[in-house]
């Protein structure tokens, strides 16, 4: 028995798994956590790239948050909460409620601002939640275009979730804050305010796991608005358990950045996993577990490839059959185009390289009848050399081949429909949840 070849430690590095023995196709990711953590290594500068892209959409709202806080924090100082200072002056004899009346009036104001700036950051969230959808179906992707291609696929989508989102975070603050502000008035029933507010936190909450589903079903899935909304509510209801918990991870960065307020070490960590890698962290985590959900939930009952991306060692007969025969009809389909379009006209038959030998006649500003002849001539002279060029070689091989195998193309296409159309059998209707997949 041979034995086997001992190479060196740098060898195996350079050379890597791939050319080793031990090498096989089950050392693929077989689990979303697997290609969660292969694509966190693999393609992490592509990562950081997404997310720099979906910052830019991010500017105009952090800047909006930013100038509230800069705006409160002013009156704050500029305000009769300064009286007796100079800048206060004159003094009020009664301060009660003026805080909360006035961050109620800025909230008005910045809440409804930050509506359109969401709207814009929806474009850098449809980009890149398309992008992290292909990174996970382990497509080949190019971050510029398909950030594009994302934007036009689902935009209207993301705006949907995005205003739902911010209606109920507008109203939900603003009567949190009127809230306040009636206590803080002795109002009365202070217990019923903040029962309120405790509510209102609760639903902005599961707001935001609601919009969160309403994404990922938007990338994956044509559906109309009513239908994503719906579908949605039933994805968080169905899974409210795992969905808190990874909607927590993934927002992990934002939930540090905003506890910490900006005043010890964790806030910068924060800041600059935000920068450089948060909002493509948090769309590799919610999408890698959405695809879970669907491959569990959804993807068995609508037909289609459950676990795309991931390589399943364990897979029976019966499924690479079926896998064959989706890329069979893939094929057949990719056939059927070629045929559709025709014979290229630059393959099928010979075309005469372009020399200096013919010469089109150039008609002079004053010209004759003889003239209108030598140009007639000459254009015929220029036509007969083309056919005769082409009869010369029309006999070459590659434009025998090329005629040849287009004619067996179409002649194979027309065969298997038309044995198929005696076989063909109504499509199964597709359940009630979703309709197509993008």
């Amino acid at each position: 028995m041979a034995e086997r070849e001992r190479k060196g430690l740098v060898a195996r590095w350079l050379e890597g798994k791939e050319r080793s023995e031990e090498y096989a196709r089950s050392t693929l990711p077989t689990s979303r956590w697997a290609l969660f953590w292969d694509i966190f290594k693999g393609r992490f500068w592509k990562l950081v790239l997404v997310n720099l892209l979906v910052l830019l959409t991010f500017l105009p709202l952090f800047g909006i948050i930013f100038w509230r806080s800069v705006s409160i924090a002013a009156q704050g100082l500029a305000g009769p909460f300064g009286a007796g200072l100079g800048i206060g002056y004159p003094a009020l004899p009664d301060l009660i409620g003026v805080g909360e009346s006035m961050v109620l009036q800025a909230d008005l104001f910045f809440y409804a601002l930050m509506i359109p700036a969401a709207i814009l950051a929806g474009l850098g969230i449809s980009g890149g939640m398309y992008i992290i959808r292909n990174m996970i179906w382990t497509e080949g992707i190019f971050v510029a275009n398909d950030f594009a291609r994302g934007i036009k696929r689902n935009f209207w989508n993301v705006t949907e979730a995005v205003l739902i989102f911010m209606v109920v975070f507008y109203t939900v603050n603003i009567m949190g804050d009127f809230a306040n502000l009636l206590i803080a008035s002795g109002a009365g029933s202070t217990g019923w305010l903040i029962a309120s507010q405790v509510v209102g936190y609760v639903f902005l909450g599961l707001a935001i796991l609601v919009c969160l589903w309403m994404i990922s079903l938007g990338v994956n899935y044509k559906q109309g608005p009513w239908a994503l909304f719906r579908n949605a509510v039933m994805m968080t209801v169905g899974t409210i358990i795992q969905t808190v918990v990874f909607a927590a991870v993934a927002l992990l960065p934002f939930i540090i950045m905003f506890l910490t307020g900006g005043t010890n070490i964790f806030f910068v960590i924060a800041l600059m996993l935000v920068v450089f890698f948060a909002f493509s962290y948090a769309m590799l985590v919610w999408m890698s577990f959405s695809q879970w959900a669907f491959d569990r939930f959804v993807n068995p009952q609508m037909g289609y490839t459950v676990g795309k991306g991931l390589y399943d060692k364990n897979r029976t007969p019966a499924q690479k059959a079926a896998e064959s025969a989706a890329e069979s009809a893939a094929l057949r389909e990719y056939k059927r185009q070629i045929v559709a379009q025709g014979r290229s006209k630059l393959v099928c038959r010979p075309i005469k390289p372009i020399d200096d030998d013919l010469e089109i006649y150039q008609l002079p500003e004053s010209f004759s009848r003889d003239d209108l002849r030598r140009l007639k001539e000459s254009k015929q002279a220029v036509a007969d050399d083309v056919a005769a060029f082409e009869e010369e070689h029309k006999n070459d091989e590659q434009y025998v081949e090329y005629n040849r195998q287009f004619d067996e193309r179409e002649r194979a296409l027309q065969e298997e429909e038309g044995g198929g159309k005696k076989k063909k059998k109504k499509a199964p209707t597709p359940p009630k949840m979703l309709n197509k997949r993008k």
